[in-house]
């Protein structure tokens, strides 16, 4: 069965062979104009028949179809049987896939960054900025189940002066201002370039990593900001998604951007906004956050996935 986790910025690909995932193969999707382009691409490499697919995709999946939120891609399983001769190709969300993952990560897996112990039973919640900011819940009743959700495209909640002065500044430019906004790589972006605006600063060009890397070397002070800004945002953002989900069982974060940059977090003022919720401090307080070291965890939460597949086939 092939497995699949296809991003805004990459696409991941694994043959999964009984219980045995093989090594994931990884493919930029600037690099071809369709999915299919970069299926049959790995297919070509790829030796046996694969029978089924299992695919996370980072947009809204809708009728076994997706168009991707953050690439000009569309994958449709339909189209995907008919052209490649797959029995079923089952389609999810990739922070479905993610959230299916959380009971299974290790302590290896996981930075820990505050907080108790996590309370049994209780839901589980992961958030990840990358190519966008993907949310989801895993809720432990009756062998799991997972709430999929669209929030990283709720409004950005801000709580200063500074902050609505840069968030002013995006809304010049987006009009709806979501948290995917600030707290994804694009989003880090617009973060520098507002604050370089705000303060009548001219500053080179810099993509997300660049940004990162000055930040952490003290070489630009409007990275620097920037970055404590995204790290703030970010705590703000996880305190609220605990609150909404009630997801006393922990809150992960996963991504491409924050497993890089989990000891910039632990020194940020994340952990303060996280727990500043006025009334609910105490409610947030216990809940424990953990950055998700796992290179590939959506594939932990797709074997499960395929497994189910297999069984009702």
């Amino acid at each position: 069965m092939l497995l699949a986790d296809i991003g805004g910025t990459n696409a991941r690909f694994a043959v999964l062979s009984g219980a045995e995932c093989g090594p994931v193969a990884h493919i930029a999707v600037a690099g071809h104009a369709r999915f299919a382009d970069a299926l049959a691409r790995y297919l070509r490499e790829t030796k046996g028949r694969l029978d089924a697919a299992v695919l996370a995709v980072a947009g809204v999946v809708a009728a076994g179809r997706c168009a991707l939120t953050n690439n000009p891609w569309v994958v449709d399983a339909a189209e995907l049987c008919a052209e490649f001769g797959f029995g079923s190709v089952r389609l999810v969300n990739d922070f479905e896939a993610i959230a299916w993952a959380l009971p299974h990560l290790s302590g290896g897996h996981l930075y820990r960054i505050g907080g108790g112990d996590a309370a049994k039973d209780a839901p589980m919640a992961v958030l990840g900025p990358g190519t966008g900011l993907g949310v989801a819940a895993f809720v432990p009743y009756a062998g799991g189940l997972v709430l999929c959700s669209e929030g990283g495209h709720a409004t950005l909640p801000v709580t200063s002066p500074r902050e609505e002065a840069v968030i002013a500044q995006l809304r010049q430019r987006f009009g709806h201002v979501s948290a995917e906004r600030a707290l994804s790589g694009p989003g880090l972006e617009n973060l520098y370039n507002a604050i370089a605006a705000l303060d009548g600063v001219t500053v080179p060009a810099r993509d997300a990593a660049a940004i990162s890397r000055a930040a952490c070397a003290g070489e630009c002070a409007v990275s620097r900001a920037a970055l404590d800004m995204f790290c703030a945002l970010l705590g703000d953002v996880a305190g609220n998604i605990a609150l909404t989900f009630g997801a006393r069982g922990g809150v992960y974060i996963a991504g491409g951007i924050v497993p890089r940059l989990h000891d910039e977090l632990t020194r940020s003022a994340f952990r303060t906004r996280f727990e500043g919720k006025g009334r609910m401090r105490s409610y947030v307080e216990p809940i424990p956050v953990s950055v998700v070291m796992h290179e590939d965890p959506a594939f932990l939460g797709l074997q499960g996935l395929a497994h189910a597949v297999l069984q009702q086939s």
